[in-house]
């Protein structure tokens, strides 16, 4: 004989499954969507975006995770060193309101870009 063992969690479902609670929401029977796309790790903003239509696309805090991922790029297209000083600088600015809850959308735990590291990247 096996022991049979329900967690709190599972007895929760058992008991709103028995009631029907999850009988006719909304995507029931139909295919998960495929929006013909490879994997995207961001899928999940995109599609919070989608559904809430919300108004600018993400939110900034999300826009200004991108542009650090983006910066590199941004960087090469610079052509003096005080530029990617100062482009440098005003992303460490708003990462530091973003942090500071002083930015629209969910927190942020972005660390503020070294200087002397981009400089050198955008160097080579």
């Amino acid at each position: 004989m096996t022991n049979w063992y329900e967690s709190h969690i599972d007895r929760q479902i058992r008991e709103a499954q028995e009631r029907g609670q999850f009988d006719n929401l909304p995507g029931t029977g139909k295919p998960l969507p495929d929006h013909g796309e490879l994997y995207d790790e961001d899928w999940w903003i995109k599609d919070l975006a989608r559904r809430e239509e919300l108004s600018g696309g993400i939110p900034p805090t999300l826009r200004l995770r991108r542009e650090v991922e983006d910066f590199p790029e941004t960087v090469r297209k610079l052509r003096t060193e005080e530029r990617v000083r100062a482009a440098v600088r005003d992303l460490n600015e708003r990462i530091e309101r973003a942090k500071r809850g002083l930015v629209e959308g969910p927190p942020t735990i972005l660390p503020p870009l070294d200087v002397e590291a981009v400089l050198r990247d955008w160097r080579a």
